[in-house]
């Protein structure tokens, strides 16, 4: 990572949304990077659309403000679509990766995206099965990994039992890295 990478995260309050931009930026500072992270709250109550912001870069970041052209959005709750325009100002190169079981093909028609990559994981699915709730966080970050390459899978895991390590139990810990792992591998790309 050489220049700027500006992400935008959507979901619903509940989901994680800024827990994943914070594991994000604190994966940037553990490899020695610079970032920023901030969440844009509109109703602060559980089910309500948030935002959040997530900055990297490899020098230091003078930019104060919302990002209004991501590289990156990653949609942890696919029912935002539609009442919040989630390629808003996405870059023609950009990515952006949904939580869906739907094939990468079917988002980019739904999205009426006409370039950029789109990255489909089912993280709803792997959130149940690995961690028993529909926290969908921790699987969009090894998403994340798997399809941008900005952090190495494993520099998720360890930032992800460092910070959880403390707060939660060992089995939801290692329930949570088993959620990252799966989805790095299970990503769909068109």
């Amino acid at each position: 990572m050489s220049k700027l990478t500006e992400i935008t995260w959507y979901g619903r309050g509940g989901q994680g949304v800024v827990t994943a931009g914070k594991v994000l930026a604190e994966t940037a500072m553990e490899a020695g990077r610079y970032f920023q992270s901030a969440p844009e709250y509109g109703p602060e109550r559980a089910g309500a659309p948030i935002k959040a912001y997530t900055r990297l870069s490899d020098e230091p970041i003078s930019l104060h403000s919302n990002i209004e052209e991501p590289d990156i959005v990653v949609v942890l709750d696919p029912t935002v679509i539609g009442s919040v325009d989630v390629t808003a100002g996405l870059k023609p190169e950009g990515v952006i990766i949904v939580n869906t079981p739907k094939a990468p093909v079917e988002m980019r028609q739904q999205l009426k995206l006409a370039s950029g990559r789109v990255v489909t994981i089912d993280a709803t699915r792997i959130a149940i099965d690995e961690i028993g709730r529909d926290i969908t966080n921790t699987p969009l970050l090894g998403a994340f990994a798997a399809a941008t390459g900005i952090f190495a899978v494993q520099e998720i895991v360890e930032q992800t039992r460092a910070r959880f390590g403390k707060k939660l139990a060992p089995a939801v810990v290692e329930a949570n890295v088993r959620a990252i792992q799966r989805a790095a591998n299970e990503i769909r790309e068109g």
